[in-house]
């Protein structure tokens, strides 16, 4: 039988515990992304913009937590911004 130490036992059960709170954040992202996308859709200025502040803050926190790296976040980021902007540069 193999030896298993008591730290990798830990660590183990840490790894699980990680996985369920990452996978939530990346739930929760993913679904403030798509109401930025479908606000963009439906073309509404003012809910796209609300939408990309809240998206946008919890990239940020995603960030600052581990979830998800620096760069990918940035670029998620620019390509919302992009996209409710040219709806509003449409618009006017």
């Amino acid at each position: 039988m193999p030896v298993v130490h008591k730290s990798t036992i830990r660590r183990a059960r840490q790894a699980v515990k990680r996985q369920a709170r990452n996978r939530a954040t990346l739930g929760a992202l993913k679904s403030l992304i798509k109401k930025v996308q479908s606000a963009v859709t439906e073309k509404k200025v003012e809910d796209a913009q609300a939408s990309l502040r809240q998206a946008t803050s919890a990239l940020g926190k995603a960030v600052t937590k581990g979830v998800m790296k620096p760069n990918t976040a940035s670029r998620r980021i620019a390509r919302l911004t992009g996209h409710v902007n040219s709806l509003s540069a449409s618009r006017a």
